[in-house]
């Protein structure tokens, strides 16, 4: 299991926290011919094989690199604007399997390495899961009810403090899951909705409720079930 962690903390380092939004452009313009994508794979395995710390993971890293680069090469040039959401689960989803089998034939072998521990790859893959890498999955899934705004020249600014607080408050909800305050969780949704409340109300939008709503709740459940997930590999490990 905990190679598993490992694996997938390299992939949400390799695909969301170091991979610049240059890099997206450049492949989706200019797909195989693009040398970010030869990077991006490449970062892809060199990560998965120094957090596995041994040096007869490195074929497997080698596979892991080389199935990361089909699966975005084919991505790449089947998504459309319409269908980017799907493919973008879809991408994700065969990352995971390709993970979880390369784990599945290598669990027979041991990793030798006793520090750090169990305990701090399993915390620093869960926060890293709630920072960057939920904000792009949350993005993707409630961007097919984006409403329009009339005030276009405020959406960059009120986007990057949205994401912002939406990474801070998962951290929030994490934390308090993992001292076992639950109760802070429902202090903090009702704090937050007290201040939405006068926006939405001044904005008389549905649809802008609506959508603020449907990514709140999408947020404060992601941060909630990745606390619980690793609250429960840090007592199995008591």
């Amino acid at each position: 299991m905990i190679l598993f962690i490992k694996l997938l903390l390299a992939h949400l380092l390799g695909d969301f926290i170091w991979q610049p939004n240059s890099w997206v452009a450049d492949k989706e313009a200019k797909k195989h011919k693009s040398i970010y994508l030869y990077l991006h794979i490449l970062l892809h395995g060199t990560l998965a094989a120094i957090l596995a710390g041994e040096i007869q993971f490195i074929p497997y890293a080698v596979l892991i690199a080389v199935t990361h680069g089909i699966i975005d090469l084919v991505k790449l040039n089947f998504q459309k604007n319409k269908t980017k959401r799907s493919w973008f689960i879809a991408d994700q989803f065969l990352h995971l399997i390709v993970l979880a089998g390369v784990t599945l034939f290598y669990q027979d072998k041991s990793i030798l390495m006793t520090w750090p521990d169990h305990q701090f790859w399993i915390l620093v893959t869960g926060t890293i899961l709630i920072t960057k890498p939920a904000s792009i999955f949350i993005k993707i899934i409630i961007s097919i009810w984006s409403p329009e705004s009339s005030n276009n020249h405020s959406d960059h600014s009120l986007a990057n403090a949205g994401n912002y607080i939406g990474i801070l408050e998962r951290l929030f909800v994490f934390c308090f899951i993992l001292t076992g305050h639950f109760e802070a969780i429902g202090f903090l949704l009702a704090a937050k909705s007290i201040f939405r409340f006068g926006d939405l109300k001044e904005a008389k939008d549905r649809k802008l409720t609506e959508y603020v709503l449907i990514g709140t709740l999408l947020s404060f459940g992601i941060a909630i079930l990745t606390g619980l997930i690793v609250q429960a590999l840090l007592l199995q490990l008591l």
